[in-house]
């Protein structure tokens, strides 16, 4: 074959490969921030490749940063312009700041973003709702994890459905001897309001009817609905153990795991901690109604959420991995490789881990809400949040009467923040 043969073949083979293949352009880099280094072999090793693969032509890093110097650095890559495509976005105020600032693009149209409820939205959304800015992606569900071994060694046959049988329960535990009846300390402050009042309260103030009531102006911490939590946590008290005052969070999941603790107050994040160190039977039950036949409410609260850098340079593979997120098959791969970070979407999504499925499933029965503290709320000085948590831990150790706690927040609350239209 003479060489003016060789190249119209050459010429005619390159013709056919380019028919048959699309050109793309040099492969789009996405970068995504966040604070949740615990997850970065999970993203690294099944949320990203599954995502290249439907997608060739983005390529995703994961690029967390210590969850203490999160803000802090995030905000001075983006005022540098030096910020990643991709933002995972803490909830609520930290968030509104961000996009307030033009840091964060509104995503209302973003394909995928009417899976989500006006309550899965409202962490990463405007006050008045108009503009969400995030793709909401996991929340974290309030209860009570017990020690299925310790139950059947008192005689507990179920779980409690009632605070009655809540309080029933803890007393054949204690007179029994062998279990702390509740593992909760108050040392770190911030798990007594987080794992007691947060978890137990919305069955009293009736969830997003309460928390809005409040807002709006309509309800305030001294009513019946929200005093009546610090009540029951200071019955509390009596079941905690002895040095409960210095207990961390740490010894608590630990006295827990360890076997020496029936019930531990918490959420569904600690699903995969307790899996991997626990020796018994793990089980858990919803916050108790104060009456049978009452509606459940439960804290579902939301947690993180992820979304685009205003000023990325890859605006089109960014949204295009957002609505990804958004999707059913994002919300399956991430349910079950971070077991008890629950998707916030509508479509459906299968678990395979039993005690996640079991927190999930409530969702069926009970009315979601969020913490009634994290948003609006907690922007003035004092801080509500941060007075709920020593609240929830002077009524626990019975150095204020849960009135007086009451009183003391709404006072706080009264002198920097006025409601809407008053």
């Amino acid at each position: 074959m003479t060489l003016t043969k060789h190249l119209l073949a050459a010429t005619a083979t390159m013709a056919i490969v380019s028919a048959v293949a699309p050109a793309f352009a040099e492969d789009v880099n996405l970068t995504i921030e966040s604070w949740r280094t615990d997850d970065l072999t999970v993203w690294q090793d099944k949320i990203i490749p599954a995502f290249e693969a439907a997608n060739p032509g983005i390529k995703v890093t994961f690029a967390p940063t210590a969850p203490t110097e999160y803000n802090a650095a995030l905000n001075a890559k983006l005022e540098g312009g030096s910020a990643g495509d991709i933002i995972t976005c803490r909830p609520f105020d930290a968030s509104l700041e961000l996009y307030n600032k033009g840091y964060l693009a509104a995503l209302n149209d973003l394909p995928g973003m009417e899976n989500f409820s006006p309550v899965a939205k409202a962490a990463w959304s405007t006050d008045d709702q108009a503009t969400t800015f995030c793709v909401p992606m996991g929340a974290v569900i309030h209860g009570f994890f017990y020690n299925k071994d310790a139950f059947a060694k008192v005689g507990i046959t179920q779980p409690p459905a009632t605070v009655d049988e809540f309080f029933a329960d803890l007393d054949k535990i204690k007179a029994d001897g062998t279990y702390i009846p509740l593992a909760m300390g108050t040392n770190d402050q911030w798990e007594a309001a987080t794992m007691g009042y947060q978890n137990i309260g919305p069955n009293y103030w009736k969830g997003e009817e309460g928390r809005l009531a409040l807002i709006a102006g309509k309800e305030k911490l001294t009513d019946p609905q929200w005093v009546e939590p610090y009540a029951q946590l200071a019955k509390w008290k009596p079941y905690l153990g002895d040095g409960f005052e210095a207990q961390t969070y740490s010894d608590s999941q630990n006295l827990f795991t360890l076997g020496r603790a029936a019930i531990y107050p918490t959420g569904s994040w600690e699903i995969a901690g307790f899996e991997a160190n626990a020796t018994f039977p793990l089980g858990v039950f919803p916050p108790p109604v104060p009456k049978a036949g009452d509606q459940c409410y439960i804290s579902d609260h939301t947690d993180i959420g992820i979304g685009m850098n205003a000023k990325s340079a890859n605006p089109d593979a960014a949204k295009k991995f957002l609505s990804w997120v958004a999707s059913p098959e994002f919300g399956t791969i991430f349910a079950n490789a971070l077991p008890g970070f629950f998707p916030l979407s509508s479509g459906e999504v299968k678990l395979e881990d039993p005690i996640a499925q079991e927190f999930v499933s409530w969702r069926a029965k009970c009315k979601s809400t969020i913490r009634s503290t994290y948003a609006i709320l907690s922007r003035g000085t004092p801080n509500l949040e941060n007075e709920t948590w020593n609240a929830s831990v002077q009524v626990i150790k019975g150095a204020e009467t849960p009135e007086a706690a009451g009183a003391r927040l709404q006072a706080g609350l009264d002198s920097w923040y006025k409601p809407a239209g008053k």
